[in-house]
């Protein structure tokens, strides 16, 4: 089948796991496409099962994901801790479900090569909600990378500050999170690099991570609230990356992705320290140029496209794999290894 599924077929049936704000939030740019019919929810919280059900009224609540599975589904979506990813991940793959899951796929590049290796297993759908490159600023940035507009590029600057920091207590976990603000926000910087990049092979990397002030050195007890790191790609270009929660930055948040070339440079940043609105600019020495301005409802559309692509009749995708090379940089920072 091709282009949008037809008004005469079934639409695919999905299930959310995990229905908190973030889940509602993707739960409500599906249901807009009028791609999919939602029909299970399931959370431990009986509240958030309630406010989900305001959202898609026709859903059940089901009281695990193993019966969701039961119910018969295309599709599922999961929005849980961390830890939780790779293997529910999994279970829903090898019933042939197909998966849309929230980052990190997996806490380690293993684990989200499990998923892959699921998912092109069983001929399934699978994508992570890496929202960021759904901002019609990262889109117009991406197409003059491409086009060869900046000349080859040799330096990628990426920074995500948060002035707070994760309000669930499992994010503090290393074994349930994975790790901090890298884990959190980092592999958001990650995956505009090289997905911009077209996934260019990276050489090494270095990093340093803090905890409250303090280098963490190899510990493994607590996470990183404050990150720099440095991938020097094969053909030796830079990327620097920092990240960092409840970062005294004056402002809620500062998020920037910058790429430099001989020929231009192109650059993402919030506006006013907003979470939400970015604008983008190409620069051609002391000019620049507008490429995307606010407003821009870009939140929902990783999920948005996932459900359409589900209902257009796509499987496996050998673009899946290259999750796995974003967590591979990502175990790079935190083993502080000089090569990946």
């Amino acid at each position: 089948m091709s282009g949008s599924a037809s008004a005469s077929a079934p639409r695919p049936r999905v299930g959310f796991l995990g229905v908190g704000w973030i889940g509602r939030h993707r739960m409500q740019a599906i249901i807009e496409t009028g791609a999919v019919e939602v029909v299970a929810v399931s959370d431990p919280s009986p509240e958030m099962a309630g406010e989900a059900r305001k959202v898609a009224p026709g859903a059940a609540v089901a009281p695990s994901l193993d019966a969701m599975l039961e119910m018969g589904l295309d599709g599922i979506v999961i929005a849980t801790p961390s830890a939780l990813h790779a293997e529910q991940s999994i279970r829903a793959l090898t019933r042939g479900v197909a998966v849309f899951c929230q980052k990190p796929l997996g806490r380690t590049a293993a684990e989200a090569k499990a998923v892959v290796d699921a998912a092109r297993a069983a001929d399934r759908l699978l994508g992570v909600d890496f929202s960021y490159r759904f901002t019609e600023g990262m889109r117009k940035i991406r197409d003059a990378v491409r086009s060869g507009a900046l000349g080859d590029v040799h330096a990628v600057d990426l920074v995500f500050h948060n002035a707070y920091g994760p309000d669930k207590p499992w994010f503090y976990h290393p074994a349930q999170s994975g790790g901090g603000c890298v884990m959190d926000l980092g592999v958001h910087l990650v995956d505009l690099a090289l997905w911009t990049l077209d996934f260019p092979p990276v050489a090494r990397v270095t990093s340093s991570l803090f905890a409250g002030g303090e280098r963490l050195e190899g510990r493994t007890d607590r996470v990183e609230d404050y990150a720099l790191a440095t991938l020097t790609l094969e053909n030796g270009a830079a990327v620097q990356l920092a990240c960092s929660w409840r970062l005294h930055a004056g402002r809620d948040a500062i998020i920037t992705a910058a790429f430099y070339g001989r020929d231009g440079g192109a650059a993402l940043r919030n506006v006013g320290g907003s979470f939400y609105d970015f604008e983008a600019e190409l620069y051609r020495g002391t000019a620049r140029e507008t490429l995307s301005s606010p407003p821009d409802s870009w939140g929902g559309r990783a999920a948005a496209d996932w459900s359409r692509r589900l209902a257009e009749g796509a499987k496996f995708d050998a673009e899946a794999a290259r999750l796995v090379d974003v967590s591979r940089v990502l175990d790079a920072i935190y083993g502080q290894t000089s090569a990946i």
